[in-house]
C-alpha cells in the first residue's frame, strides 16, 4: 500500500513534518510519499495547495492525508484532514487557563536572537573544528573521535544546529591507531571525548563511494582500523556509539545524555 501525505503550514512546516514522521513510523505495512508545503499563509496559496492535493488524488486514486492550515479551503481537495496540534491545544488551554494565540511561523521564527546566535556560533565552531582542521578544543563541549567516515561530521553539525552544542571532531589516523594511545592534543580534553564506530562492511561501502578502488576502502583495511579504534576506546574508557543502524538524532541524544549536557532542542 502507498499513500500520499501533505504537511501544509503557514510557517516552515518542520514541526508538523517531524511529528507526522514519528506517527507514520507506526505503520510498517504502508509506504508513504510525503510532501511539505510551507508558507501557505493566505487564501491564494491555500487554493494552490488544494489543487495540488486534488491532482495527487486523481493520479493515485487514494485519498491524500493532510495536516492542514486554512482548513476550509484545503477541505475542498477531498483529502482526509488531520491537525497534528489539535489533541494538545485544549488540554493545555485548560491547564494554563489561557487561550492560545496562533501566530505564523512562531515555532521556527527568530523569536530569541540569543538562542539563534548560539546555534550559528556552534555551527561555525563545528565547521572550523571538523576533521582536525583546528585543534584548539578549549571551548568544545564535545569532541567526537573515530576513524574516517563513521559519521562524525554530520553528528557534530546536527548537535550544533539543533542544540547549540560546540562539537568538534578528530579523525584517528593510522599513526594514531598504530601507537594505540590518545593523541597528545586530545589528552587534556579526555572527559569531553566520545567515540563513534560503524560496521566494517558499511564503512567499506561509504569509503568506496568516496574513493573507488582505493586501499582506504578495502574491507580488510576497514576492519583493521575499526579493531584498533575499538581497542583504544576500551583502553582509555571512552564511551562509544555505533552509527551503523542508529540515526543521527538518536546518536546525538545518547551522547548528550551520557556526557550530562542538558540543552533543549531549538
Amino acid at each position: 500500500m502507498r499513500r500520499t501525505i501533505f504537511y501544509v503550514s503557514d510557517g516552515t512546516g518542520i514541526t508538523a513534518e517531524t511529528i507526522g514522521h514519528s506517527v507514520l513510523t507506526q505503520f510498517d505495512d504502508v509506504d508513504f510519499d510525503t510532501y511539505r508545503l510551507p508558507f501557505v499563509d493566505d487564501e491564494e496559496k491555500a487554493h494552490g495547495a488544494a489543487a495540488r492535493i486534488r491532482n495527487a488524488y486523481a493520479t493515485t486514486a487514494a485519498r491524500p492525508i493532510v495536516d492542514p492550515l486554512l482548513s476550509e479551503i484545503l477541505a475542498t481537495s477531498g483529502a482526509l484532514m488531520i491537525d497534528v496540534f489539535a489533541p494538545f491545544i485544549q488540554p493545555l488551554e485548560a491547564e494554563l487557563g489561557v487561550k492560545r494565540k496562533p501566530k505564523v511561523g512562531r515555532a521556527h521564527g527568530l523569536t530569541d536572537f540569543a538562542e539563534y546566535e548560539a546555534r550559528i556560533n556552534a555551527t561555525n565552531y563545528a565547521l572550523t573544528h571538523d576533521d582536525g582542521v583546528d585543534v584548539n578544543y578549549s571551548d568544545a563541549d564535545i569532541i567526537l573521535i573515530g576513524v574516517s567516515r563513521v559519521g562524525k561530521t554530520p553528528t557534530c553539525l546536527y548537535m550544533a544546529l539543533h542544540y547549540g552544542v560546540k562539537a568538534a571532531n578528530y579523525p584517528l589516523t593510522e599513526d594514531d591507531l598504530d601507537k594505540l594511545e590518545l593523541p597528545k592534543r586530545l589528552v587534556p580534553f579526555k572527559p569531553r571525548l566520545y567515540g563513534l564506530t560503524i560496521d566494517a562492511q558499511r564503512l567499506a561501502q561509504v569509503r568506496e563511494a568516496r574513493k573507488p578502488g582505493s586501499r582506504y576502502a578495502k574491507i580488510e583495511q576497514c576492519r583493521h582500523e575499526l579493531a584498533l579504534a575499538d581497542k583504544l576506546f576500551r583502553r582509555e574508557s571512552i564511551p562509544v556509539e555505533n552509527s551503523t543502524h542508529t540515526s543521527i538524532e538518536e546518536i546525538a541524544s545518547k551522547i548528550l545524555a551520557r556526557l550530562g549536557i542538558e540543552k533543549h532542542m531549538f
